[in-house]
């Protein structure tokens, strides 16, 4: 398939100063935030105790996944080998962090608190440049805006919080591309609508925790596409951000990123409704509901 014309200028990157997690943040961060910027905030940290930072330091081995992932409803860990004290001090720094990263949010965004939904909490040990990978799917190394095979959002937003707490300070550097919207108007055309009844097969033998939605089918093949391309991979706008021992927060499902190297990071998932914005014009569902001309989220 041809691919498509490098467009339009790479997300802004805004840095905002500042070494308190709830602020105060200027007013038009959370403008800039849905708009489709990466807030960064180089002074803001987070401090890890010192059994936290001992373990982190020499190394945790991850099975089989990339992450360790904290559910945040059981506490429960998995992709790590199950340790009393090891569970305790790395569960709970992932849920420290987490607490943290929603005081966060809600500083930038205040009207978001009675919709923001948690999501699971990870620490990414493993260093990411020369990591193998199962497929190109699953490389993160490629421009790619975030959705999830397993976990369909219906609709709702994915905003995820990073912070990189290597202890010997290497930088975790990022690729960011260019809009949701001029992407996903030089893809739709390509993206055929599922064929009928898959949906409810996929839900049904268990590929999928809730029904996936028109709105999920559509993103998913937006981040393979985008991901399969490798003209666009190299030929799209984009610029490269090295983040140091800091915090930075962004909208993943709308602004096309690529992790490129770095280990030690914490990330937060949560969820947004898209009416729960300030502008939620600007959400991917609302954008490809006005590109193809149907409704697309669950219902």
């Amino acid at each position: 398939m041809p691919p498509i014309q490098p467009v339009g200028k790479p997300a802004p990157l805004l840095a905002l100063d500042g070494e308190d997690w709830i602020g105060p943040w200027p007013q038009d961060a959370w403008d800039a935030l849905e708009d489709g910027a990466v807030l960064h905030f180089p002074r803001l940290r987070f401090a890890l105790m010192p059994e936290e930072l001992s373990l982190v330091a020499r190394g945790l081995s991850v099975r089989q996944a990339k992450n360790i992932s904290r559910d945040p409803d059981t506490g429960r860990l998995s992709g790590i080998a199950p340790g009393i004290a090891t569970d305790a001090t790395i569960g709970g720094m992932m849920a420290r962090f987490a607490g943290l990263a929603r005081a966060l949010v809600l500083g930038i965004a205040p009207g978001y608190e009675p919709m923001l939904m948690k999501g699971r909490t990870s620490l990414r040990p493993v260093e990411i440049a020369g990591r193998p990978c199962a497929d190109w799917r699953s490389d993160d190394t490629r421009l790619h805006t975030d959705a999830f095979p397993a976990t369909p959002t219906g609709g709702n937003r994915i905003l995820r919080v990073f912070a990189n707490v290597d202890p010997e300070g290497r930088p975790r550097i990022w690729r960011i591309g260019e809009s949701f919207e001029k992407i996903a108007a030089a893809y739709l055309p390509r993206i055929s609508p599922p064929l009928p009844g898959t949906a409810t097969l996929l839900r049904a033998i268990g590929k999928t925790r809730t029904r996936r939605s028109l709105y999920d089918h559509y993103m998913l093949r937006l981040h393979d596409m985008a991901k399969a391309d490798q003209a666009y991979q190299t030929g799209s706008p984009q610029q490269e951000i090295a983040f140091g021992p800091g915090v930075w927060t962004v909208f993943s499902d709308q602004v096309p990123h690529a992790a490129m190297a770095g280990r030690n990071a914490l990330e937060c998932t949560f969820y947004l409704p898209p009416d729960a914005q300030r502008r939620p014009e600007l959400s991917p569902l609302r954008v490809l509901e006005r590109l193809t001309g149907r409704r697309l989220a669950a219902s």
